[in-house]
């Protein structure tokens, strides 16, 4: 991951068909979102032959975005990191992390990805509006952001 995103309608993006091509709207949707929330510029994309994957700085947590094609059955995967485990009171801490996904995070949720605690959203393209793209990218870092600090205070 060591592209920086540009704006999407640089010419070069432009300029490239077979790149236009391949990435169609949800790829610009994407880095839209990622453009508008990554306020100090960290964003990097790496476009392989499983999908790209974007990551970006957004307040203290790193929020990664994998699009695995653009066909309605490719996967839309977003996550950011809280915090790394173990952690002081484990028990504690999965049933508040438990009681939170009932309570406040929408369509995303808590889960254990190698050992590291991250908000996390999934699903498949089909029929997804870019304003869901939109929603699902900044869900994710807001309630990341909002809760890392906390988490971290608390177990660690």
């Amino acid at each position: 991951m060591n592209n920086p995103i540009s704006p999407v309608t640089t010419e070069e993006s432009l300029a490239n068909e077979e790149f236009v091509e391949e990435y169609s709207s949800h790829h610009n949707v994407i880095e839209t979102v990622i453009f508008s929330l990554d306020l100090d510029k960290t964003a990097m994309v790496n476009h392989g032959k499983e999908g790209s994957l974007w990551k970006f700085k957004y307040g203290s947590v790193e929020v990664f975005v994998q699009l695995t094609g653009e066909t309605d059955d490719d996967l839309l995967t977003v996550w950011a990191t809280v915090l790394k485990l173990p952690a002081k009171n484990e028990s504690g801490l999965m049933r508040r992390l438990l009681e939170m996904n009932w309570a406040g995070t929408f369509e995303t949720c808590f889960s254990i990805q190698d050992n590291t605690v991250v908000v996390s959203a999934q699903r498949t393209i089909a029929d997804m509006y870019p304003g869901e793209v939109s929603r699902i990218i900044t869900l994710v870092a807001n309630i990341a952001d909002d809760n890392d600090e906390l988490l971290q205070e608390e177990f660690c």
